[in-house]
């Protein structure tokens, strides 16, 4: 029983730790936002390739939804100031995190060199993927995933445009810090034809010794 409580406990600490980590890292983003600069695309030749185009609408709309939300309850709990105090900052909190998940996806962009393509989605994925491990690369539209050993769907607004079949098992970390091997990686890019024809290039060109080893995953920063 002993063992059972301290495991409960331990999952549970793990699980908090990593929702405080990532609402930090999503204020990190909220300050980087107004500069416009692009987290980790340097120089060397990287190519940062965007995906927040697609789910714009979405995360507009969503956002509006959070607002009138919170305007109506304002409006209900006028007569109770403590629960209205509570849940005008739940709101708040609500609309402060959607936006940080749209400022994730335009400041977190993929980026490719001509060794490496580094796809993200929001502050939660971050998977680096040795080009040399890249058997096909190809645009597919698809708007519905099934979740599947060795998979990754890294859906934006519903939609992949973008799959990649690897011949070596590339790992990341989940949200809660799990490691996860995959095989095949379907992903979203707003330049989705440019990304693909950039990516067989830099393929036909590298060199096992110019490839970059599978990296080790790491958490998103």
């Amino acid at each position: 029983m002993r063992t059972i409580g301290t495991r409960k406990w331990g999952g549970a600490y793990r699980v908090a730790r990593s929702l405080v980590r990532h609402e930090l890292v999503l204020l990190a983003i909220l300050l980087r936002w107004p500069t416009r600069r692009p987290h980790g695309v340097g120089e060397g030749g990287a190519r940062a390739y965007g995906y927040a185009r697609g789910q714009g609408a979405v995360m507009f709309g969503f956002g509006f939804v959070c607002v009138v939300e919170t305007v109506t309850m304002s409006v209900l709990l006028h007569d109770f100031p403590l629960v209205h105090a509570v849940f005008l900052v739940l709101d708040l909190y609500t609309v402060l995190i959607v936006v940080g998940l749209h400022a994730a996806s335009v400041t977190r962009p993929h980026v490719l060199t001509r060794t490496t393509l580094r796809l993200r989605r929001f502050a939660t994925v971050d998977l680096r993927v040795p080009l040399n491990a890249v058997t096909s690369v190809r645009r597919e539209l698809r708007t519905t995933h099934e979740k599947r050993d060795g998979e990754l769907a890294m859906e934006v607004g519903s939609q992949t445009t973008v799959i990649l079949e690897l011949a070596d098992p590339v790992a990341y970390l989940t949200f809660f810090g799990r490691r996860r091997e995959v095989r095949l990686v379907r992903f979203h890019a707003d330049d989705s034809e440019q990304l693909v024809r950039t990516m067989r290039e830099f393929i036909s060109e590298v060199t096992p010794e110019q490839s970059a080893p599978s990296p080790l995953p790491v958490r998103p920063a």
